[in-house]
């Protein structure tokens, strides 16, 4: 039975500030890639959000179509408080297994690492259902040997490849050049388009 971390659990990360994964600003191949975005006005989602400083960067340079999801409330309130002319039906409070939508870029940001392993399958079926024909995946993976503690939970480009394989076209999966300090040679960036 896959261990499903519900919202309560997020909940107490935030309010114990257990928050490792935040580093307080959008990471550097993120940053880059969305710099290299054309068209303002696809539509974006992000998934297991938190903070994220990825919908914070987006709306401050021009994009408005960028919804964010979270399980837990605090994240949410504080993406409010540092962006208070966000548009509140942009910040989704909700199970990613259950939301409902289409997109044309979803953007991964230490939501796959904090998933149960047994729910990486899972997790791709969603990615695909929540796409528009030409959508894609863009961001990071964690690339260090998968251990039963966790999150964040690691894996292997191998490991990638055959999860992804049938339902995207692995367009770019390889080690980050531009990561932070901590990470480094950790994330693999990824772009990953649906088949």
């Amino acid at each position: 039975m896959p261990m499903k971390l519900n919202s309560n659990y997020w909940e107490e990360r935030y309010s114990n500030q257990e928050t490792g994964w935040d580093v307080g600003k959008i990471t550097t191949p993120l940053k880059e890639y969305i710099d290299q975005i054309e068209d303002k006005s696809i539509k974006i989602l992000i998934p297991g959000a938190g903070n994220s400083y990825e919908f914070e960067y987006l709306i401050n340079n021009g994009f408005e179509n960028v919804y964010v999801l979270d399980f837990a409330q605090s994240p949410l309130d504080n993406i409010k408080k540092r962006i208070p002319n966000c548009n509140t039906n942009q910040l989704i409070k909700s199970d990613f297994f259950e939301h409902i939508g289409n997109y044309d870029l979803i953007i991964e940001q230490t939501f796959f690492c904090a998933l149960d392993p047994s729910l990486r399958k899972d997790y791709v079926q969603k990615m695909k259902s929540l796409l528009t024909p030409k959508g894609k995946i863009v961001g990071l993976l964690f690339q260090f040997p998968l251990t039963e503690v966790g999150p964040p939970f690691g894996g292997s480009k191998g490991e990638y490849i055959s999860l992804f394989e049938y339902d995207f076209e692995i367009k770019t999966l390889e080690t980050a050049n531009n990561s932070i300090k901590p990470r480094q040679e950790n994330e693999l960036f990824f772009i990953f388009n649906k088949k």
